[in-house]
C-alpha cells in the first residue's frame, strides 16, 4: 500500500505548474485534458519531486467552496513536507528563485527546517539532515 497522489487546489493550472516545475524543481508527470463529473473541461495535472513516487495533483478550484480552500488547505498549518539531501543548497536555490520563506532556517532534533509558501499560500516545511 502507498499514497499515490494528493491534491492541491490552485487558482489556475499554468502558474501552478510553473511554480512547482520551474521554481521548486518538480517534474511534470502528466498534463492531460479531462472532464468534471458534469462534463465540463478540466485538466489532469500531476507533478512530483524527481525520483519520488508520490505525486501532487494540481486541481483548479471549481466553484466558491473550492476557491475558498486555495492557500488554506490545512487551515494555516504546515501541511506538506519537502525532504532534500542538501538543505543549504536547496534553500539558497529556492530563495534565489523567489520562494517566500516565512521562517528562517533552524536546526531541530530531526534536522534543518524552514517554512515556505507555495504559489497558493499553503505552508510547507523544507527539511534536510541536521
Amino acid at each position: 500500500m502507498r499514497v499515490d497522489l494528493f491534491t492541491l487546489v490552485v487558482d489556475d493550472y499554468d502558474p501552478a505548474i510553473e511554480f512547482f516545475v520551474d521554481v521548486l524543481g518538480f517534474e511534470l508527470v502528466e498534463d492531460s485534458p479531462s472532464l468534471t463529473n458534469d462534463g465540463r473541461p478540466k485538466r489532469w495535472v500531476v507533478v512530483r519531486p524527481p525520483g519520488a513516487e508520490t505525486g501532487v495533483l494540481l486541481a483548479r478550484a471549481d466553484g466558491e467552496r473550492q476557491s475558498l480552500a486555495v492557500g488554506n488547505q490545512v487551515a494555516g498549518r504546515v501541511g506538506f513536507f519537502l525532504q532534500v539531501d542538501d538543505f543549504e543548497a536547496e534553500y539558497e536555490r529556492m530563495v534565489g528563485a523567489g520562494v517566500e520563506f516565512v521562517t528562517s532556517p533552524r536546526t531541530e532534533p530531526y534536522g534543518r527546517v524552514a517554512v515556505f509558501l507555495d504559489i497558493a499560500g499553503n505552508r510547507w516545511d523544507l527539511l534536510g539532515p541536521a
